[in-house]
């Protein structure tokens, strides 16, 4: 089932949203070449702790990280025991947990939140040229990153997600490219992935019909080759099948009566 958030909450959601957007900016301004996935995840386990926040990422699914640092092939989930070099693409990947507190002083009323009684999730991503970069490679990561702002200005009551994906995956695929269909965007709020798939691919008028009050992240993963994946040999990473690059971009919802609203900006 699809949670339905209240206003209150998804007020509360864009609040940690725009911290984790911060976070993300000031670690985007560490990029460049030589600089290693380890001194990102210490900067933005600092950066979480100051703003209040908890690493959502390290230890979901086992996974041993804050940060999420995968380079060219690795499409998500790589770990940031590398060190990006010149004509690299690298994505960073990162979801901050907030309690409650941190936003609403006092008792917390239940009734307001029915969904965040512990707290919220939020979490996105981005992809970064690292130096002299291929120009298809660039043209790859700029094609992702529209391909995101596409499907979220589908986003309305009425429409379906059937209706997002096949906007993002028609757009891509007349750029030359293509999308990966095993791996996807997610529902967002008092867990990390909640209900639905967010997929970025379908067919228009398909799967659940999108309703005031949801929130959710759109990522597209955007491959220059092959779109089936395997995964890495660190145990974590999912990269391409043919080790081709691959881009990720993520945003995270909310939908609105008069459209959507982008809450990790």
């Amino acid at each position: 089932m699809i949670a339905i958030k209240t206003k209150e909450e998804i007020q509360v959601m864009k609040q940690g949203g725009m911290i984790l957007a911060n976070v993300m900016d000031e670690l985007e301004r560490e990029v460049k070449i030589g600089v290693s996935g380890d001194y990102l995840e210490k900067k933005a386990q600092e950066l979480i702790t100051k703003a209040g926040g908890k690493c959502n990422f390290k230890g979901q699914d086992g996974f041993p990280s804050c940060l999420c640092f995968s380079i060219n092939q690795e499409i998500v989930h790589g770990l940031p025991n590398k060190i990006a070099k010149d004509g690299d693409i690298l994505s960073l990947d990162l979801g901050i947990f907030f309690p409650l507190s941190k936003f609403i002083s006092g008792k917390i009323d239940e009734k307001k939140y029915p969904n965040l009684k512990n707290g919220l999730h939020t979490d996105m991503a981005r992809t970064f040229l690292i130096g002299e970069v291929d120009l298809e490679i660039q043209r790859l990561v700029r094609v992702t990153k529209k391909a995101l702002k596409r499907g979220i200005k589908k986003v309305r009551p009425g429409v379906t997600f059937g209706d997002i994906g096949e906007t993002i995956e028609r757009y891509v695929v007349k750029q030359g490219f293509d999308v990966v269909r095993e791996l996807c965007g997610h529902g967002i709020g008092k867990d990390l992935h909640e209900e639905p798939d967010v997929l970025n691919f379908g067919e228009r008028h398909s799967g659940s019909v999108l309703k005031e009050g949801m929130v959710f992240c759109i990522e597209p993963m955007v491959s220059i080759g092959d779109t089936r994946i395997k995964k890495g040999k660190d145990g974590y990473s999912y990269i391409t099948k043919d080790n081709s690059f691959c881009a990720h971009f993520e945003h995270m919802i909310a939908v609105t009566k008069d459209g959507s609203v982008i809450l990790t900006e």
